[in-house]
């Protein structure tokens, strides 16, 4: 059907949610109208995220009964409707709604529901799919989008995002559904739905706790912020219970709150979410202070310079630094095994190597880090020290399939408090990094291309770089080109070509002979081009150089 019809087919539907009617009837723009309605909201491989609010392409109570019913047809057709489905939710907007929903789609079609009775971080939700063997798990959340948006993550009964060839079982049942009306809703009452004991927080809590050391030397200061999230129970639980008693919580940002009124977007990734908590540093002398987004998978780390001032670590530099952590302070077998993403930068293989790690690349997304765990479970060939991705997710043992900021903040915790002891911060551990393996500067570029014709432009410029690429810059010289859509390495001098031993994705990466290089990505969940960027160099003024000339180069082709 067309934007119009759509449009009118919710225009004149009877039963229509009151305020999505008034926000259906306040709508006046044409443009704004097709953006609403010109196509169904994507289901990707992870699920789908977008814009809270009326019509097809938006995240409302119909899109998600759609998208729940689908899975409820993809379960029953498996005769897994008695194993149940874990369902999760974070703070933001309409999430509690929206799992509930989803809890009686699933039981009005004869699906077990497991329901959390508040909000929970992904990795207690990836935890619980596997604690109690269900056959699936949701989560309702948007990660660190800005407040405008909400999401819906599908699980695995492995605990990791739901695997490929599942997750295309799912889409075809879901785009099998004509409507995402009339969809049968049972009580909220209905014996089919189960609230998560109390039981297994504790034994996520546990199973935590068994892989990072309790904290006995001297003590360290703490500053944690939840930024309006669902990390703020069990991260102040787990730092409790491992000894960590001098933790301070930046109250403004402490409860939870969809609105995240103290930041533009909750993203530990950046400087400005900290302006809070620098400012309580300053005054009490905190030696270490971390951030995790509203669903607690990623974590960002913030720590005092040699010049005194605080600094927000990369997400490529807190995974060097557990790497190199993990390695040296535990006792490992000759096959451990450490496994990052291809846009992850290689300060960390090249740390791993030198301990005779083992290092795998995979594809962007931790749900292909959990299935090499999950992969090396059931093989024994490798044992896996810790997964890591250069966008602030990180994961070590084996209780979990995805990434856990409620892990990272107690192993940063936990590193701080070492290197505390030697006289150092963890940024001093960090620079001895660099002295020994060279100055590593990475960078990310995001391009956003908003709209009907985003996609078109994002598929333009990356299929001009396939083509139109440089082969030098600065003193470094092309090396090798990875195109994953078509599965093709290339050698750049004698452009002969390998296999790549991966799923196909459209991605691309440009490798260079003094270990720099650049890939292209367009984003998963939002209308977005990413440009990954990494340099090598022998200092830090060096590196800053290299990556100026590096970028320039990249922006002059698109």
């Amino acid at each position: 059907m067309s934007y119009q019809e759509n449009y009118k087919n919710w225009l004149n539907n009877e039963t229509l949610d009151s305020d999505l009617k008034k926000e259906l009837l306040a709508l006046k723009d044409e443009k704004d109208i097709e953006e609403c309605f010109y196509q169904d909201l994507k289901f990707g491989t992870a699920g789908m995220r977008g814009i809270l609010g009326v019509g097809i392409n938006r995240m409302n109570i119909y899109t998600v009964a759609k998208a729940t019913l689908g899975l409820a047809r993809f379960l029953i057709k498996n005769d897994q409707q008695d194993q149940g489905v874990a369902i999760a939710y974070d703070s933001r907007i309409k999430s509690d709604v929206f799992a509930k929903v989803a809890a009686r789609v699933l039981a009005a079609n004869g699906v077990k529901v497991y329901l959390f009775d508040s909000l929970r971080p992904v990795p207690v939700l990836s935890f619980t799919v596997r604690y109690l063997k269900a056959a699936a798990g949701i989560v309702i959340t948007a990660s660190h989008n800005p407040k405008e948006y909400n999401g819906y993550k599908v699980y695995g009964p492995d605990g990791g995002q739901m695997a490929s060839t599942l997750a295309d079982a799912l889409v075809k049942e879901i785009e099998a559904i004509d409507s995402c009306f009339g969809i049968a809703l049972a009580d909220k009452e209905d014996p089919q739905i189960q609230i998560i004991p109390s039981e297994v927080d504790d034994a996520y809590a546990k199973a935590v706790e068994k892989i990072v050391k309790p904290h006995t030397g001297e003590p360290i200061k703490i500053i944690y912020t939840p930024l309006h999230g669902s990390g703020n129970i069990p991260v102040r639980r787990i730092l409790k219970d491992l000894g960590y008693h001098n933790v301070s919580v930046i109250k403004e940002q402490e409860l939870p709150d969809g609105h995240f009124p103290t930041v533009i977007y909750p993203n530990p990734e950046e400087k400005s979410v900290f302006t809070l908590a620098i400012q309580m540093a300053e005054k009490n002398g905190a030696d270490i202070i971390f951030g995790t987004d509203p669903d607690s998978d990623r974590l960002g780390v913030v720590c005092r310079n040699s010049d005194g001032e605080y600094v927000v670590f990369t997400g490529n530099q807190t995974g060097a630094l557990m790497v190199d952590y993990l390695l040296k302070t535990r006792k490992w077998p000759d096959n451990k095994t450490i496994v990052k993403t291809i846009v992850t930068s290689e300060l960390g293989a090249a740390i791993a190597k030198s301990y005779g790690a083992d290092v795998v690349d995979v594809l962007t997304g931790f749900k292909y880090i959990g299935e090499q765990m999950t992969n090396y479970k059931k093989t024994g060939d490798r044992t896996f020290v810790v997964g890591y991705e250069e966008s602030y997710g990180y994961l070590s043992g084996d209780y979990a399939r995805d990434k856990d900021a409620v892990f990272a903040a107690a192993l940063v915790s936990e590193m701080a408090g070492y290197y505390k002891q030697k006289g150092m911060t963890l940024y001093d551990a960090l620079e001895t990094l660099y002295d020994k393996f060279g100055y590593y500067n990475e960078g990310i570029q995001a391009i956003k291309f908003e709209g009907i014709t985003g996609k078109s432009q994002i598929d333009a410029i990356m299929d001009k770089f396939r083509t139109h690429y440089f082969d030098h810059f600065a003193d470094e010289h092309l090396i090798r080109f990875n195109d994953y859509q078509s599965s093709e390495s290339i050698e750049a001098v004698h452009q002969q070509k390998t296999k790549i031993q991966l799923p196909q994705s459209n991605v691309l990466k440009f490798m260079f002979d003094q270990n720099s290089w650049y890939a292209l990505r367009p984003s998963g969940t939002e209308p977005k081009l990413k440009i990954y960027y990494s340099v090598v160099g022998k200092n830090r003024d060096e590196a800053g150089k290299k990556m100026k000339i590096l970028k320039d180069a990249v922006n002059a082709i698109i």
